[in-house]
């Protein structure tokens, strides 16, 4: 009809289902959703899912990690192009992770997390997809710290001491359904860095 607002444009299927696959790991981990509900989320026939992805739920799965990774790289970026103090920018970026499981009722925590955690040796691929989206979080972390002046060493140590205290404790919050395990994680490990001679560029560390 004249002057009526076009619809929105319809998603394609396979970011429907990249997306519900997302929204599953995050709320249910992988073998918690069954292939037919999620289908059913993402309002798509069987043969839409083996057309996009051959090897079924577990190609999903790798593929709603790496977007999901994609998308975390990119706000670090933001985060510490930003921020000239990157333990300010991590501040941020684990009270935005806090923020985010808080509104969803603490349902929905880190996807990799969820699915390390069930994930088991014939798992390969799955690990393999786990392995470098942890990577990939950790080495832009490091680079925004070796960018403040820490020698590249101390950066990829303190990235991942940051990246197990992130995912630890929005875990560890979920369960409890409180934010307050992630805030103390996050608030005592950021005091401790602070004061660390590790985190003054200036100053060598300790024989």
């Amino acid at each position: 009809m004249p002057g009526m607002p076009a619809p929105p444009p319809v998603e394609p299927a396979r970011e429907r289902l990249i997306a519900a696959m997302t929204d599953a790991l995050r709320r249910r981990g992988l073998h918690g959703i069954g292939l037919t509900e999620l289908l059913r989320a993402a309002q798509a026939p069987k043969g839409v899912l083996y057309h996009h992805f051959p090897g079924g739920k577990t190609e999903l799965a790798v593929a709603a990690i790496d977007q999901v990774v994609g998308r975390m790289t990119t706000g670090l970026d933001k985060l510490l192009a930003g921020t000239p103090d990157p333990l300010l920018a991590m501040r941020r970026w684990i009270a935005g992770a806090t923020a985010r499981l808080q509104e969803t009722g603490f349902e929905a925590g880190c996807p990799l997390a969820t699915v390390a955690l069930e994930s088991g040796p014939e798992d390969r691929a799955l690990r393999e997809a786990l392995a470098r989206a942890f990577g990939r979080v950790r080495e832009r972390i490091a680079q925004g710290l070796a960018g403040a002046g820490l020698p590249a060493e101390r950066a990829q140590g303190l990235a991942a001491l940051i990246v197990a205290a992130y995912e630890g404790g929005l875990l560890q919050s979920r369960v409890a359904h409180s934010i307050e395990p992630m805030q103390r994680a996050a608030d005592t490990l950021l005091a401790l860095l602070s004061a660390s001679p590790f985190c003054d560029p200036l100053q060598e560390p300790p024989p």
